[in-house]
């Protein structure tokens, strides 16, 4: 039987690092991803890192759907004027929407599921990831970021989140069209009316065609930055432990308490969450003049049983708390939209208190689904186990606790 050569190229990888963005794999949920493709093709492709099938189909509903006129149609629809409906609607266009917008709901969950079984084989076969690109036009890295300072840039202009993320294209690509979608919506000269009180006079502003756009538009890019910054800081710690692994676990480490080094130096004990403070203590280590076969690092998967409702920088629960508010937020805002058009207060502020509506019940939902569940976080951190001579200990205590170390122990040899 033929071996494999040791250097031969991976099946599978877990994420791709280039100046453009990160392309990753990792677990979704196919019915979430079904979701977002019913609310806007294209946008349950993108939680799937497809991205050339995912702006072929956003391009394909914005045509399609502003040449077929859906929007309005629904509008009137949900309205109760049917014969308003029939009117606007162009039966040319709208009966090329219904097929490929069907496919996309079908595709995204077929390939959903696909990837699911991907990363299965992908986090098997555990292969290397790169964690840093560097050209002539910028640097691109994995690093540790807040899911919800990603978030609130998100919420605050659709894109910025992703652009914080390093992910290039995608946030480009969704600010132009927020950008878009907002200018021909006139959502700002509505919005400025209805905080004026002059709710009539916002409504009429608003062109309901490109409104309806905003609900799910705005949602999802909340949503999938939130997402993407979880998975991203799941993928620093997978790509930090590697290194660990192979760099700093020598198989002839100086274990505490071994017959070949009692009564000979010291060993220092310290504790950091996972991030680029431990990678930037054992280089310093060695700046140090500690060698590598001195250092002992481990990264340890720590359970939190009850703290799993919500994911940060250094802990994830795997069950994203955001989702299910997300779906009721984008649902309820469509709906608080489209009925703002005959009540006093208009759209754009019967829209907003649907959102937090919306969003609360979701919210309360699904931290009651999650504490019956009884979920709990996985927080990552590194313990790193330090040989050196008595004369060392405080200049390396210091060196740890300089960069990052929550806390640093001494362990003495056994006597002989």
């Amino acid at each position: 039987m033929n071996k494999q050569p040791t250097n031969a190229k991976p099946r599978r990888v877990f994420a791709h690092v280039n100046l453009l963005g990160t392309t990753q794999l990792h677990h979704r949920n196919p019915y979430v991803v079904a979701f977002w493709s019913a609310m806007f093709p294209g946008f349950g492709h993108l939680l799937l890192s497809k991205y050339l099938r995912a702006y072929i189909l956003f391009l394909w509903e914005i045509i399609i759907n502003l040449r077929a006129h859906v929007n309005l149609a629904l509008l009137h629809t949900i309205l109760g004027e049917f014969d308003a409906a029939k009117h606007v609607i162009d039966i040319r266009w709208s009966l090329l929407y219904i097929p490929t917008f069907i496919f996309s709901v079908w595709d995204s969950y077929r390939s959903a599921v696909d990837l699911n079984q991907q990363y299965i084989l992908a986090a098997r076969e555990n292969a290397p990831i790169e964690p840093f690109s560097i050209g002539p036009f910028g640097i691109s890295y994995i690093d540790k970021r807040s899911p919800y300072v990603a978030s609130a840039w998100c919420t605050l202009t659709p894109g910025l989140g992703h652009i914080m993320l390093q992910r290039i294209h995608h946030g480009v690509f969704v600010l132009f069209w927020w950008i878009l979608v907002v200018y021909f919506s006139n959502i700002l000269t509505a919005l400025h009316l209805t905080f004026y009180g002059a709710f009539a006079s916002a409504r009429d502003a608003l062109n309901p065609q490109w409104f309806l756009n905003i609900p799910s538009l705005f949602f999802f890019c909340v949503y999938i930055t939130y997402v993407n910054s979880v998975e991203s800081n799941k993928l620093f710690d997978a790509e930090q432990s590697q290194f660990l692994q192979k760099n700093y676990q020598s198989a002839g480490f100086p274990f505490p308490g071994g017959t070949e080094i009692r009564g000979a130096g010291m060993f220092v004990v310290s504790v950091f969450q996972q991030s680029i403070q431990v990678e930037l203590a054992v280089t310093a280590l060695e700046q140090e003049g500690v060698a590598k076969s001195e250092i002992l690092a481990v990264p340890v998967q720590k359970e939190q049983p009850g703290k799993g409702l919500f994911d940060s920088m250094h802990s994830a629960s795997g069950e994203s708390v955001l989702d299910l508010p997300m779906i009721l937020g984008a649902l309820a805002t469509l709906f608080g939209c489209i009925y703002g058009f005959r009540l006093a207060w208009g759209p754009v502020l019967w829209g907003i208190i649907a959102a937090v509506l919306g969003f609360g019940v979701g919210f309360v939902l699904k931290l009651l689904f999650l504490k019956k569940k009884k979920a709990s976080s996985h927080q990552s951190e590194v313990v790193i186990f330090v040989k050196c001579d008595g004369g060392k200990l405080e200049r390396i205590e210091r060196l740890l606790h300089d960069n990052g170390a929550q806390g640093v122990s001494f362990v003495a040899p056994s006597p002989s």
